[in-house]
């Protein structure tokens, strides 16, 4: 009985023992998104709780490419597989650096921590990664006018340089995201041995009032690939001003050159005369009537 007493205590120990003494990650951190060509750091960082390291491993896509073991001499050692290149001077127990990334070294990255005896616990966590090929050109627009009238067609594309992933391309009108039904998509052109894309997005609707401001219209094509690359172009476009056809308005409102007026004027003219002569007619009869009566007075 004493002795069932003595394992059991054992027991409770190992496992109050295998309770308290846990290792744990920390934090993994593998970047979503790299550049061909760069470096890239990948990190693994744990908590021991008082246990003593025994390994750290990284894999790639399952198979082992970097082993740190403190007690080996030297701790870092590096196992060969396509695309990975490990800058073994500047690796440690939790931290692995690659240089230079290509397009193979895209995949599942995961980090092992092992304990040493007696627990010989082990845990592990991962991440995803991809190596982008960034455009080897910034995104151009063609297709436009340098200006448009009311009621105009518009018929644009945005096309991006070779990059893998594809570039996701935005269309903006006057800086307001377009419409979904004025954008056509097309699917990504692939060339070349590293099979690289090329994005194509049209742009197409009838000009508008509401598309001119301050007598312009702007049109910006958006390129990005997650969060390693932005670039843009803008085109501004002029709308062509409407000549204003005459009115008789400015002369209805008191010009001297317009016909009425010139008509009047020549009435009050001739009226003018007419009656100057009329007066001068009466004072002529009116001086003969006088002479002729001084005549007969002194006869």
């Amino acid at each position: 009985m004493h002795k069932m007493w003595c394992w059991l205590t054992v027991f409770h120990l190992f496992v109050l023992y295998d309770f308290v003494h846990c290792i744990t990650l920390t934090e993994v951190r593998v970047p979503k998104h790299t550049i061909r060509g760069h470096a890239v750091k990948l990190e693994c960082h744990y908590d021991m709780e008082g246990e003593a390291l025994y390994s750290v491993k990284w894999y790639k896509d399952g198979r082992e490419f970097y082993r740190f073991v403190p007690r080996d001499d030297p701790p870092g050692s590096v196992f060969p597989q396509p695309g990975i290149a490990v800058d073994l001077a500047n690796s440690t127990s939790e931290q692995v650096i690659l240089d230079p990334l290509d397009l193979s070294s895209s995949g599942k990255y995961r980090c092992e921590v092992s304990a040493e005896a007696p627990s010989f616990q082990t845990v592990s966590d991962h991440g995803e990664m991809m190596v982008v090929v960034l455009p080897d050109q910034d995104p151009y627009i063609n297709g436009g006018k340098p200006r448009y009238q009311i009621g105009d067609p518009v018929n644009v594309n945005c096309t991006s340089g070779r990059s893998k992933p594809a570039v996701h391309l935005t269309w903006y009108i006057n800086g307001e995201p377009a419409e979904p039904a004025l954008v056509k998509r097309y699917e990504p052109h692939i060339t070349g041995v590293d099979k690289l894309e090329t994005s194509v997005l049209g742009l197409g609707f009838r000009v508008k009032p509401k598309h001119f401001k301050h007598g312009d219209m702007k049109l910006k094509c958006l390129a990005t690939i997650s969060t390693v690359y932005w670039k843009s172009n803008e085109e501004s476009v002029e709308g062509e001003k409407l000549q204003k056809a005459p009115t008789l308005e400015s002369r209805r409102a008191g010009s001297p050159d317009s016909r009425a007026d010139r008509v009047q004027a020549a009435a009050s003219s001739n009226w003018a005369t007419e009656s100057a002569e009329r007066l001068s007619a009466a004072k002529l009869v009116t001086s003969v009537l006088i002479l002729l009566a001084s005549y007969r007075y002194t006869s």
